[in-house]
């Protein structure tokens, strides 16, 4: 007969194995049969008057006094037993893979609002030339009415149509006057 106790060492079983023969084979089967009771009467003992319920709930379940009993509510599937957890590399490679995938969305973001100032720039710069050329044209017309109106004032003052009435009136006074002597001589 073999005993096998987890990981306790009793007193007395150092000799695990015997034979039914021999003399001292009852000597033997007393020796643990006493050894196994010291070690309950023992546990016994330990468990007293002064156990807590919290201590005696833990010690039912518990078997062969090392063994604790599986609770079917918090027991895992055996896939849960088996899944694999991911390294501490790969976890990073995953934190990484996420982030490089964040932050290309935002380049491409980004680059979207790029191109849409960039556009925003040539229409920009297409109104501007738009604003000079008119400008330019409207100096240049400026300037050409200018020159137009400075003609027009210097013809005038040689036909005499760029005087004032006052002038005018001067001018018509004298006239009459010449009439006037004229007059006299003839």
């Amino acid at each position: 007969m073999r005993f096998y106790i987890g990981a306790k060492i009793l007193t007395g079983f150092l000799q695990c194995e015997f034979s039914y023969k021999g003399d001292n084979y009852k000597k033997k089967v007393r020796e643990m049969s006493n050894a196994w009771n010291q070690t309950r009467r023992m546990n016994i003992l330990a468990v007293g008057p002064s156990m807590t319920p919290k201590y005696s709930q833990w010690r039912d379940q518990r078997v062969n006094d090392n063994i604790p009993v599986l609770n079917p509510e918090t027991a895992r599937s055996l896939e849960e037993h088996l899944q694999v957890l991911p390294s501490e590399i790969e976890i990073i490679k995953q934190d990484f893979e996420k982030r490089s995938l964040e932050l290309g969305k935002k380049i491409e973001q980004l680059e979207e609002e790029k191109m849409q100032l960039g556009l925003d720039v040539d229409i920009q710069k297409l109104e501007a030339e738009k604003l000079r050329k008119g400008k330019s044209k409207a100096e240049e017309d400026l300037d050409s009415l200018k020159t137009d109106y400075k003609k027009l004032r210097r013809s005038m003052r040689t036909a005499g149509l760029g005087k004032t009435s006052k002038q005018w009136r001067q001018e018509i006074q004298e006239e009459k006057t010449k009439v006037d002597q004229w007059e006299k001589k003839f």
